[in-house]
């Protein structure tokens, strides 16, 4: 693509010219393309969803006032919006192979009607001309955000949708998530001179540009004239995003095998908070390489553009101007996105909890283990309470309902964002961390740059396992059941034995974990597998007892636990000690003897 942007009347102008290769079995009569930016005025989906979800009434806060479904970054922003403050993109010629082709536009999409089919397996291409108009930020891109950020450019070109096996993902610009065409990207940006960008890709002439991009011990030499011209490549990525403002500071970091970029503005704040995130960015690295795989560009680009957090190939745009642990946590947060939704980059609008809830699970865990006052810490348990929450609300919705189709936004936010992150924890539970640990690092180097779903990501764990998941597949993303196991009682037999009898109430089955202590101070972990598993986990704590009894069947709601001791000689009798199951009343869990 060569931009050319003109910062007066935030405006620009585009060419892109894309190569094609349709590597389907299908012939393609026509081709889908996104026009994110017309979502941003008054009257479109994006503007009128927002304001139906806002009418709906959560209950009440702390103080009593009522809480209502807003997304606040949103609201009725879009509504207000006058002709020079809204977002649009226009295509003004569109050939395939030198042909004008035909198209129409839909809102945020746009139709091609093609004259000519493209036959499996072969190439062809697309020139087009384009214009658009920068908004206002509202949401992930626009310009003059809150934090003074000149222009956040995010899903900023015409984007052709994805055709995959399962057909074309032409998805109006609702509010949430995304999927892309893998591609190779090369972007020339021309600007006045003034503005340093940041974004995704390498930076084609550094010591033409300066600004900090440029090698140790360069004269820069700019050209004439009052623009310069940036010209990023950005190879096998599903997107592109820069960032543009004439103050932005700039740090290199070099990080064990890439360079870390990272961009802000810098005030009393963010002098202190910045440098340090660099400095804790390769001790990050570390632990993520180690338990998620290694990153595989050869740069990444941190940088301050006041939406909160989005991610995008070797880039994210997030707030810069809170304390360190709120920037190190959202620059985690997003930074992680570059495994589940850059590389391994599901369908997000599909399955929008194999990235935000994997990614908060990646986010949590190498927080806790980076930053010392964390350390030992169980750093999942606030994804459990906001799941719990969810339940108790009312407003749980199963978890392969499409993204932009829930009913509310506090609904998809918890499903996608806790529940997805109790998802994998509580996989832990069910085949071991070890093997889920081991699981991630095997899907990680199975399918990073092919897309895979939720099935192929249970498999990975089958394999790795040596266990039947599908059950729990399809109880945790196609159902709203829930987990609940309770001790029914603890009695002593006629053979003077300790039974407890176990009770499902909930409709969700599960393995159990019943640890008993005994009155010695000795502990006993008694395992039961659901017969669904067809076998069951090993021993995660080789210093305790681990005795494994026969499965449990699904079908049944009560088990009986014998135990090789008189009940005088049970201290305590505990359900998952671990508190990994998402048992939704743990209250009647543990009974303690007098």
């Amino acid at each position: 693509m060569d931009i050319r942007m003109d910062v007066q009347t935030h405006r620009f102008t585009g060419k892109q010219r894309l190569e094609y290769t349709n590597n389907s079995p299908d012939t393609l009569f026509r081709v889908y393309y996104h026009l994110y930016w017309n979502a941003f005025q008054p009257g479109s989906m994006m503007d009128v969803r927002s304001q139906e979800l806002g009418k709906t009434v959560l209950g009440k806060d702390a103080k009593g006032n009522t809480r209502y479904d807003w997304d606040a970054r949103v609201t009725d922003r879009i509504s207000k919006l006058q002709p020079d403050e809204i977002g649009y993109q226009k295509v003004n010629s569109l050939k395939m192979n030198g042909h004008q082709q035909a198209y129409r536009t839909e809102e945020t999409i746009l139709v091609v009607e093609l004259d000519r089919p493209i036959l499996p397996k072969s190439r062809v291409v697309f020139d087009m001309e384009f214009e658009s108009q920068v908004p206002v930020q509202i949401r992930r891109s626009g310009r003059n955000n809150k934090e003074g950020i000149d222009y956040s450019m995010a899903q900023w070109y015409p984007k052709l949708c994805e055709y995959d096996q399962e057909g074309w993902h032409p998805t109006p610009y609702i509010a949430r998530e995304f999927y892309g065409v893998w591609g190779d990207f090369d972007v020339s940006i021309t600007i006045d001179k003034k503005y340093v960008l940041a974004g995704t890709g390498y930076l084609q002439n550094p010591n033409a540009i300066g600004h900090g991009y440029e090698s140790a011990g360069t004269k820069v030499v700019a050209p004439q004239g009052g623009t310069l011209t940036w010209r990023f490549l950005a190879p096998n990525v599903h997107d592109f995003v820069w960032a543009a403002d004439p103050s932005y500071k700039h740090i290199k970091k070099q990080v064990d095998g890439f360079t870390a970029h990272f961009f802000y503005l810098e005030n009393d704040t963010t002098r202190q908070t910045w440098p340090q995130l660099a400095e804790m960015i390769p001790n990050a690295y570390a632990y993520i390489r180690k338990h998620f795989g290694a990153y595989p560009y050869k740069q990444y680009s941190f940088i301050q553009g006041g939406d909160g957090g989005m991610e995008y190939p070797m880039a994210t745009l997030i707030m810069g101007n809170g304390k360190m642990n709120g920037l190190y946590g959202v620059a985690i947060h997003e930074w992680m996105h570059s495994w589940y939704q850059g590389m391994l980059a599901t369908n997000e609008s599909l399955y929008p909890w194999m990235d935000e809830g994997f990614t908060t699970f990646a986010e949590d865990n190498t927080i806790g283990n980076t930053v010392d006052s964390l350390q030992g810490r169980w750093h999942l348990a606030s994804a459990y309470r906001s799941y719990f929450s969810l339940v108790r609300s009312g407003y749980e919705e199963p978890m392969s309902t499409h993204s932009d189709h829930y009913s509310s936004n506090y609904g998809y936010g918890a499903s996608a964002y806790s529940k997805g992150a109790v998802f994998l924890e509580q996989l832990g539970y069910v085949i071991g961390a070890k093997q889920r640990d081991a699981g991630l690092l095997r899907y990680y180097r199975d399918w990073r740059f092919k897309h895979p779903n939720a099935h192929d990501f249970i498999r990975v764990m089958e394999k790795e396992s040596g266990l039947q998941l599908d059950w729990y597949l399809q109880y945790m993303m196609n159902t709203t059941k829930h987990i609940d196991y309770a001790l029914d009682s603890v009695y002593q037999n006629a053979d003077g034995k300790a039974v407890v009898l176990l009770r499902r109430t909930g409709e969700f089955p599960m393995p159990v974990d019943l640890q008993i202590e005994l009155s010695n101070g000795s502990k006993e972990m008694h395992y039961v597998p659901l017969t669904l598993m067809f076998g069951g986990k090993q021993n995660e704590t080789p210093s305790v007892k681990w005795v494994v009894h026969d499965g449990w069947k699904w079908t049944h709601p009560t088990y009986t636990v014998t135990l090789d001791v008189p009940l005088s000689e049970v201290k305590s009798v505990e359900i998952d000690p671990s508190m990994r199951l998402a048992d939704v009343d743990r209250s009647n869990n543990k009974v303690v003897s007098q």
